[in-house]
Formats: structure tokens, C-alpha cells, sequence
């Protein structure tokens, strides 16, 4: 089997969905064949200590008075290249990534494949310059992989040369998530957030636009009349939060709403179990849309009811109707307020959803058999 490079620009202790997905699927390769290169963080510990595998951490780019800032980046692989006897390359940001990759196929023979998360093909498609050099470097590429079919979809009608090339990998989320926190861990959690004896409605995202957390916190005083008890917890920070902030507290629901704000990741599973419903009103915005949505799974994976917002690849993460209820929220606010208030009433129809979405998880997104697919070149 090949010695891999995966090279991501996003990795933990940093907090969001490529970063997981890359450190996931590193933790699932046997740890001999992969080799992690990750920017350095000046103030975040990295423990790596969790991970099996070699981690590199450096700071890949020159200033931004330097051009191509990523030339930087080239020299670092192709030290670790010689170094580790690298043969084959991950690519999980087409540009400026794949400059890199295309360089080191060039010069030294190293194959690489691509993978896509979304965002990286909106950027590119937005000028025909990033354009013109995201269609070499696929085309350059051994495969390349999206992590929705939705994302498939928009890469083929971006690029339809390409469609022949593009196969799905999902997130999955980490196995441990299907196994339940201690006792002492859960009830910890609700007496330093005051959720005890609540009902307690969970949103896990980055605080920006395309979440839909504005229009949650527009119907939560319609939710509460329904559900005296209710609180909501919001795990995630970003730069609408304060915007957040001040629209709680002019709605006077500082008793209902705990900004949790960014959370570790394996320290993330206790605020699931603490919760009764899951939600998220996902929608387009400028474009782009949720590519799958690997808190959805998560939140599967620990047996809670899901109510998303209809956007990209959420219906590959959600089945609508089994695993949780997925609404436009835009159009039918009214329809997230029943959902919501159904799932809080109705605890047996929000187990039936809750253990049907944990029973997909057990069947369908195991990393073990997504990497298999990853590793049959490389």
C-alpha cells in the first residue's frame, strides 16, 4: 500500500466539518500509511497525542506581500516527500492545494488524489483564472472524491468533462458518538449550563450565515409558549454571534438561550445527550449551500430526532420522515414550530425517528468502509 500525504489547511483543535472529516478519516487509515501536514496554530494547543499517525504542523504560506504565497507550501512537501517516502498525495483544498500537488506529480512523480467539501469548488468556478487551473489540477488528479452526491452533482455541472471522475466519500461521524457519556459527565453538563429538568433543543453550528439560526430565534417564543420548559443551546462561534446576542436580548429570551460557543471536538457527544431535539434550518445563501451536513449524522448517531433546513446535500444526511423532519424554513416557519413541538410532545414518535437515524449510522457512514474506498490506489 502507498505512504499517503494528506494536506489540509483545517484540522482540530481548529472546530469545523473539514477538519473533523480529515482527522476521522487519518484515524481510520492504518497508521503506518499516512502522514498528516496541518497549519501550525501559535496559540491553540494540538494534542496529538490522540492520533496514531505522524502529524507535521508548519505555517504554509509566505506573507502576503510574497507571490505565489503557497510556493512555501511546495518546498515543506517536497521535503516530506524524501523524507517519509511519501508516494501518493490528499488533496483537500483544490486550490491552493492542488498548485502544490501538481507541482510534486510534475517534478517527482507523486500521485495525488482530490477531495471536495464544497466551498473550494464555489470559489473556483467564481473566476475563470481558479476556474481554468480546478479543471487541470482534477484532470491531473488519480480520483476525485465529494463528500455528498449533491456536491458531485454541482462539481459535474461546473466541470461536466469531469463527471466521470467524481465519486462520493461520506463524513461519517466518529464512532465513539454512538456510545452514551457517563452519568457524571451528562449531569455536570446540565447543572453548569442550568438545563436540568429542561427540554432542550440543540443547534451545533458556525454562527453564520446559511444556518438559519436567525429564523430559530424567530419562532423561539412561539416554541416556548408550547414548551414552558424549554432551552436552547447553541454550540459554535462565528461572526454573527453577537448579532445573536443582541436579538436574544431584545426579545428578553436570556432565561431560554445558552451560547455555548466552540467546543473541542471529543468533547462535543455530552451536549447531544443532554438534548431531546436536533436543529438546524440549513439554507442557500450567495450560492452556496450545505454540502451534507456532518452534524446531522452526528446527531443521529446519538439517537436524537432531526429538524433541517432544506439545503444542498442535507437530504443524504437526513431521511426525510424516518430520521427527522426536513423543512424549508424560508417558506414554512410555521412548519419547523409543529416539527419542533411535535418531536418535545410526542417522545415516542421522537424515539422512533432517534433510533432510526442511529440504526442508519451503524449501517451506512462507518469510516472503516468509506477509507476502504480512499485506499484502494493509495
Amino acid at each position: 500500500m502507498k505512504k499517503t500525504l494528506i494536506i489540509t489547511l483545517e484540522f482540530p483543535p481548529i472546530i469545523g466539518g473539514v477538519g473533523v472529516y480529515v482527522a476521522d478519516f487519518a484515524a481510520a487509515c492504518p497508521k503506518e500509511c499516512v502522514v498528516v501536514l496541518a497549519p501550525k496554530r501559535e496559540n491553540k494547543q494540538a494534542d496529538h497525542s490522540v492520533y496514531q499517525h505522524r502529524i507535521i504542523r508548519k505555517n504554509m504560506f509566505f506573507p502576503a506581500l510574497f507571490w505565489p504565497r503557497w510556493i512555501k507550501l511546495f518546498f515543506q512537501v517536497k521535503k516530506i516527500i524524501k523524507k517519509e517516502n511519501i508516494t501518493h498525495i490528499h488533496v483537500h483544498h483544490i486550490l491552493p492545494v492542488g498548485y502544490v500537488a501538481l507541482l510534486c506529480k510534475r517534478f517527482f512523480g507523486t500521485s495525488f488524489t482530490v477531495f471536495s467539501h464544497g466551498t473550494d469548488v464555489h470559489l473556483a468556478a467564481q473566476h475563470w483564472w481558479k476556474r481554468l487551473w480546478a479543471k487541470k489540477i482534477v484532470l491531473a488528479s488519480s480520483r476525485v472524491f465529494a463528500n455528498s452526491e449533491n456536491l458531485k452533482s454541482k462539481i459535474t455541472q461546473e466541470f461536466p468533462s469531469l463527471a466521470s471522475r467524481v465519486e462520493v466519500l461520506y463524513p461519517c461521524p466518529n464512532a465513539d458518538f454512538l456510545v452514551a457519556p457517563k452519568k457524571e459527565v451528562l449531569q455536570q453538563v446540565k447543572q453548569q449550563y442550568a438545563i436540568e429538568g429542561k427540554q432542550v433543543l440543540l443547534s451545533v453550528s458556525r454562527l453564520v450565515d446559511g444556518k438559519g439560526l436567525s429564523y430559530l430565534l424567530s419562532i423561539l417564543p412561539k416554541i416556548a409558549k408550547k414548551i414552558p420548559h424549554l432551552v436552547w443551546v447553541i454550540v459554535g462561534d462565528g461572526e454573527k454571534k453577537q448579532a445573536l446576542m443582541h436579538e436574544v436580548q431584545k426579545k428578553g429570551l436570556q432565561n431560554i438561550v445558552r451560547f455555548v460557543g466552540n467546543v473541542p471536538h471529543e468533547q462535543l457527544k455530552v451536549f447531544y445527550y443532554t438534548a431531546d431535539v436536533f436543529a438546524l434550518l440549513t439554507h442557500p445563501y450567495r450560492g452556496k449551500e450545505e454540502g451534507l451536513g456532518l452534524v446531522f449524522l452526528e446527531a443521529a448517531a446519538t439517537g436524537l430526532p432531526v429538524v433541517a433546513g432544506r439545503s444542498g446535500g442535507v437530504g443524504e444526511a437526513v431521511v426525510d420522515k424516518k430520521t427527522g423532519l426536513i423543512i424549508d424554513a424560508h417558506a414554512n416557519l410555521d412548519g419547523v414550530v409543529g416539527a419542533i413541538v411535535g418531536f418535545m410532545s410526542d417522545k415516542a414518535v421522537a424515539r422512533q425517528f432517534g433510533e432510526a437515524g442511529k440504526a442508519r449510522i451503524r449501517s451506512e457512514f462507518i469510516w472503516k468502509n468509506q477509507v476502504a474506498k480512499a485506499l484502494d490506489e493509495s
